[in-house]
Formats: C-alpha cells, sequence, structure tokens
C-alpha cells in the first residue's frame, strides 16, 4: 500500500531537524540537485539525504511516495529555473528560440539531474505550464494542430535530448572528458589524407566545433522548418521571423 503523503500546510507544522531546518518538499529537492552535482547518480540515497537534511532518511517519504516520486520532482524544478524569469516577445521565433536555449542551460547547470531526468515525463505543474506555452506559441502561427504536435515534439524532444547528451560529457571525470576533446586534436587532426581525405581537409574546423554543443544549430535547423510549415500554411513568404 502507497504510504500516505501529507499536504504542505501539515509539512510546516512539524518541528524543525537537528539542525533547525523545517523540512518541506523544496528543501528536498534542492538538496537532493546538491547532492547529484556533488556525488553523482549512485551517491544519492535515502540514507545519504536524511544525513543532509539533519532528519530521519524516512523523513523522505513524508513527502514523496519514493526516489522516483523525488527524480519526477526534480525534473519538474529543472523545467521551472528554465522558464523562471522568461518575458515572452510575441515573436513565436524569438520566443521558442529562448525557451529551448533556456532548457538546454537549466540542465547543463545540473548535468547529473540531467542525466537522470531528461527522459521523464513528470506531469507536474512546471511541465505542464512550460507545455502549454510552447503549444500556445506553435498555435499563434496559424499552423493546423496536426503540425503544432507534431512541431512540440520534435521541439521537446530535441532540446531534452541534447541536454542529456551535452550533460552526460559534462557528468563525466574531468580526466575523462578531457581525454574525449584531446581526439579531435591528437586523432582526427593527425589522419593523413592520403587515406581519410574528407577528414583531413575539415580537420581545422572539426577541432574548432567538435568539443562545443551542435544544439544552437540543431534548434535553428528546427525553426528553420517550422517556419518554412507556417509559410505553406499562411501561402506567403512573409512569417514573422523575428
Amino acid at each position: 500500500m502507497a504510504k500516505k503523503v501529507v499536504s504542505e500546510e501539515e509539512r510546516r507544522r512539524r518541528r524543525p531537524t537537528r539542525q533547525g531546518v523545517v523540512v518541506t518538499q523544496r528543501l528536498i529537492v534542492e538538496t537532493a540537485l546538491r547532492m547529484l552535482h556533488e556525488h553523482g547518480r549512485d551517491g544519492l540515497t535515502v540514507r545519504r539525504l536524511g544525513l543532509a537534511l539533519g532528519a530521519d532518511p524516512s523523513t523522505l517519504y513524508r513527502y514523496f511516495r519514493g526516489t522516483d516520486d523525488l527524480t519526477l520532482a526534480i525534473a519538474d524544478e529543472l523545467i521551472a529555473r528554465a522558464m523562471h524569469g522568461r518575458r515572452p516577445t510575441g515573436q513565436w521565433r524569438t520566443d521558442l528560440r529562448e525557451i529551448g536555449l533556456r532548457i538546454h542551460t537549466a540542465y547543463l547547470a545540473h548535468p547529473e539531474a540531467a542525466v537522470l531526468t531528461a527522459s521523464r515525463v513528470s506531469g507536474r505543474a512546471n511541465e505542464i505550464a512550460g507545455d502549454e506555452t510552447v503549444l500556445g506559441i506553435l498555435r499563434s502561427t496559424g499552423l493546423p494542430d496536426a503540425d503544432v504536435v507534431r512541431i512540440f515534439q520534435a521541439f521537446v524532444d530535441q532540446a531534452l535530448a541534447f541536454a542529456a547528451l551535452d550533460a552526460a560529457s559534462l557528468a563525466l571525470p574531468e580526466a575523462a572528458r578531457a581525454a574525449d576533446e584531446q581526439v579531435w586534436r591528437a586523432t582526427y587532426a593527425e589522419l593523413p589524407a592520403r587515406t581519410h581525405p574528407n577528414i583531413a581537409a575539415l580537420a581545422p574546423l572539426l577541432v574548432a566545433r567538435m568539443n562545443d554543443s551542435a544544439y544552437p544549430t540543431a534548434l535553428e535547423m528546427l525553426l528553420d522548418s517550422a517556419e518554412a510549415d507556417i509559410r505553406r500554411a499562411r501561402g506567403d513568404n512573409d512569417p514573422d521571423t523575428a
């Protein structure tokens, strides 16, 4: 039988921990994010979380149904951080670009949490609000509903996929990440034109780009595709491209 999750009001009435801190759902999520950053995914355990909070490990179950429920709350918190302070312009391309880059930045600020949560669907308030916002931007262009949903899926999946990919690199031990980055200079750049003419011809450009995220480029390509769809739907050549 699932454990009862008490209301937020009931939680606030509880006594402080030994460290004088009143445990809240938000505090648990913030502490879990810090632990993921410091100890990695394997280091986030109920016992360690309890120690970090100065509370009994079972405290977690007063606020969450288990560690998976906590994971979904972390996912929702990353979306909240991505959307916090956003100021819409009313220009569909500008607004979608900003949201995509905000998601990517918010996830990369917490790479271990990003790898843990990027593939999850939390169904929580911030995720739902973010989805509603993106769908509203796309519908404002006049696209047919089927195209709105198609582009919405591509936009969200692209942002989260690149966030997970780039975060996984950042989450590597520093020595491993440095070794991976060096491969382009030490291996690819040294391949002879006789056996690898294309790599050799492009080696300087590859070295300059391949250790950076391709997400901004991929995002612009997606927006270009959406713009073409909008032009077709409107039957004109002058969509909002700002």
